[in-house]
């Protein structure tokens, strides 16, 4: 039997991803100083033109500049707290970006949509391990992060059960390390997963290890191992 290790748990979490749909990316491979960069920074989190992208192909009928105002209301959110942010995010994410349009000589307001609840497979959907992130000199590497549409929607924290002290405390731990240390990839999350390789949950931004719950199927059983 092959030897458990975590980059063996990460390797076996981005193929189920990829049977689901997800398109794989090394991130070291887009980032700043990547053969294919696609952040400006190491402080950027968002894969702008990814997100710049799907919000062309989301709204066609929306004008250039009402899309680009709708993109930089998404880059703009920056109060102090990080919870704050989170939620201006989830406004955005969930009623469309407010935005002007020109039409008829008149201003008429209209919403842009950053992703496609009722058609998903209109999304992009993008895994990517090994994602480093700067910030406030705290440089930091989330194990996995899940981008739709150029967005970091889901962080996962991956821990080896067949280490000491590897758990799923640990692992919600080192997401609240992140959190504390490189926020502005946070302001833009849905979902936090944390697995020691043979169990794992799921919690939002702000809910304690206690509110991590096991993920369930449509019918309320847990959904079966995969790892």
């Amino acid at each position: 039997m092959a030897k458990l290790t975590e980059n063996a748990i990460e390797e076996l979490a981005i193929e189920l991803l990829q049977t689901l749909g997800y398109q794989y990316h090394y991130a070291p491979d887009f980032a700043p100083d990547g053969p294919h960069p696609e952040r400006a920074s190491f402080a950027d989190v968002l894969l702008l033109e990814r997100l710049r992208g799907a919000i062309a192909r989301l709204n066609p009928t929306m004008p250039a500049e009402a899309r680009e105002d709708a993109l930089r209301q998404v880059q703009r959110i920056a109060s102090p707290e990080l919870l704050a942010n989170n939620e201006a995010f989830h406004r955005l994410l969930t009623e469309g970006v407010k935005v002007g349009k020109q039409q008829d000589g008149q201003e008429r307001g209209e919403v842009v949509w950053l992703v496609d609840f009722q058609q998903p497979a209109r999304n992009e959907f993008v895994v990517a391990n090994q994602f480093t992130v700067i910030e406030n000199g705290h440089q930091k590497r989330p194990d996995v992060v899940l981008f739709v549409n150029g967005l970091p929607l889901v962080v996962l924290e991956l821990k080896n059960a067949a280490a000491e002290n590897a758990t799923l405390k640990s692992a919600y731990q080192q997401l609240d390390t992140y959190k504390a240390l490189i926020p502005g990839l946070f302001t833009y999350n849905g979902l936090l997963v944390i697995s020691d390789g043979l169990e794992a949950r799921a919690g939002s931004l702000s809910a304690g290890l206690s509110r991590f719950m096991a993920w369930k199927s449509a019918d309320g059983w847990p959904k079966p191992r995969t790892w």
